[in-house]
């Protein structure tokens, strides 16, 4: 983590280090610049003055720390979101894909499930969904329950169409979902393919074998020790000739690990690995 220099720092420093012993989540290599934001937002939140008044709540009421995950992960994403992305697994990834008799692709820190369910909408189309397993991972409990649900608000849906057409998609995203009570319910038979579970990018080991990980806007929260980390167990579990999914403002090109991937869509952030 970057050097503490302010009370505040310290402070920050002793909360994560209660929490990884108290809980064995580990957020102590996570950018300190993000971490310094929400830790003050959660602080208005539960109305402590100082970090360590936050700490004390922490250490001492599971249920605040279950509530204190909302503000040390980030949980931002729409479906189809960087629709050329999309698009260039849709063009160049799956027809790579298509040629194994079964797949295992892992979505790693994924949140509430937008992603999620984009790939199994893009692999149906592809007629490549029934011989898939999704397995899609968060430390985040309450992400990991929205995301199994498959559930949106409807305000959010114009915009996931967009993307979704944008990003080549062959029918209309109304055909997978149905609404009700404000929300869009995404089709359970999308759902069959998936499987939802725990995993710390910080602290546990790989979670599978895949041909494709798609971990997209995780790393950019991530120190470069963290970032190593993530990238290498990406790396273990691909398969020979895998692919590798980041986001549009993440890179493998200071990772200790970039000799074990080659750039295969260089512009979308698509890697492969060697």
């Amino acid at each position: 983590m970057s050097e503490f220099n302010s009370t505040f720092d310290v402070e920050l420093k002793l909360l994560l280090e209660g929490v990884y012993l108290t809980y064995q989540h580990d957020f102590r290599h996570y950018a300190i610049a993000s971490l310094r934001r929400r830790i003050r937002q959660a602080m208005t939140q539960f109305e402590c003055n100082t970090v360590s008044e936050l700490q004390s709540r922490v250490l001492h009421e599971p249920e605040v720390f279950a509530q204190m995950l909302q503000f040390f992960t980030v949980q931002v994403s729409e479906m189809f979101r960087d629709p050329a992305y999309f698009k260039s697994l849709r063009e160049q990834v799956m027809p790579v894909l298509k040629t194994y008799p079964s797949l295992k692709i892992w979505v790693a820190g994924c949140s509430t499930g937008e992603e999620v369910w984009s790939l199994a909408i893009l692999l149906a189309e592809e007629g490549m969904l029934d011989n898939t397993l999704i397995y899609a991972t968060d430390i985040n409990p309450v992400a990991l329950k929205k995301a199994e649900n498959g559930i949106y608000d409807l305000s959010r849906i114009a915009g996931f169409s967009s993307n979704y057409q944008q990003a080549g998609g062959t029918r209309s995203l109304s055909d997978y979902y149905t609404t009700g009570y404000d929300g869009a319910l995404f089709d359970r038979a999308l759902r069959r393919r998936m499987v939802f579970a725990d995993h710390s990018l910080a602290t546990d080991s790989v979670f599978s074998e895949a041909h494709f990980v798609s971990c997209r806007n995780v790393l950019i929260y991530f120190d470069p020790v963290l970032q190593d980390r993530a990238v290498g167990l990406f790396a273990d579990s691909l398969v020979h000739r895998g692919f590798l999914g980041l986001g549009a403002k993440e890179s493998l090109r200071f990772s200790k690990h970039a000799a074990r991937f080659a750039d295969f869509a260089a512009s979308e952030k698509i890697y492969q690995r060697l």
